[in-house]
């Protein structure tokens, strides 16, 4: 425990799913945390849980395909707990079962623009911070679809490993300014975006067949690896890239 003590963190997405759970994980382990999401009344009621651990938690309404949403949680960030430490961005948008020919440009768009665009919006506001600081760690959540070809996903598909190699891009850049990058790659977690497949027992067993560890994975296991990946215990870690995905990209059945 206090793996963060002292320490701020900006988790965008931070309203439900996987990014829900690391907030939680990070006040659990002393962090201040700022939480981003479009729906206030979701960000309400983490809020609520996040203060059962050490009321330090300050919520953020808005989207990232939004600047002025960007400035303002840097501003408010700073302004309540005076410094930013660590950057998930975690904030992402699913577009499931469509090829690229079936893809209007309105679907394609708004998946790169949250996905892809929203990191390097939220992260270059942050990182002027983090370098005044002389050190940060930024962990994006990207999708093992950046790594195997997954049917149906092109937008996603995308923008995920543009995320990737953002994250070597960004690991590059700003380590002489004490900034780390990393990024962590789920398989299929157990989340309001994967309810659907989740409530199709057999479309989910056909997908559980391909994982080693025959199922989903949850929410508070991906925020384990991010914590290790946030703290000081992974000081010497930057530009990896972390799978979390039950074997999925390694089995061969």
């Amino acid at each position: 425990m206090n793996r963060l003590n002292g320490k701020v963190a900006v988790v965008t997405g931070g309203n439900a799913g996987i990014g829900e759970a690391i907030a939680k994980r990070f006040a659990d382990e002393g962090a201040s945390v700022v939480v981003t999401g479009r729906r206030q009344a979701e960000l309400d009621r983490v809020v609520k849980i996040l203060q059962q651990s050490n009321g330090k938690v300050l919520a953020v309404a808005g989207s990232v395909t939004d600047e002025t949403h960007v400035q303002d949680v840097v501003r408010k960030t700073v302004d309540s707990f005076g410094r930013i430490d660590i950057l998930v961005n975690n904030a992402g948008l699913g577009d499931f079962g469509k090829r690229l020919h079936e893809t209007d440009d309105a679907t394609w768009n708004m998946v790169l623009d949250i996905n892809l665009t929203g990191v390097f919006r939220m992260t270059r506001v942050i990182v002027p911070q983090m370098m005044k600081q002389g050190r940060g760690a930024i962990v994006n959540i990207s999708s093992v679809a950046s790594l195997v070809g997954i049917p149906g996903l092109s937008a996603y598909t995308a923008s995920k490993g543009g995320l990737d190699a953002l994250t070597r891009a960004l690991a590059i850049d700003y380590a002489k300014d004490g900034i780390r990058c990393n990024v962590v790659n789920p398989a299929l977690i157990n989340t309001p975006m994967a309810a659907p497949l989740m409530a199709n027992p057999e479309m989910l067993q056909s997908l559980l067949s391909q994982y080693a560890i025959r199922r989903a994975g949850t929410p508070e296991e991906v925020a384990g690896m991010v914590l290790y990946l946030a703290s000081d215990e992974a000081a010497w870690v930057t530009g990896g890239t972390f799978t979390i995905d039950g074997g999925m990209t390694v089995y061969k059945g």
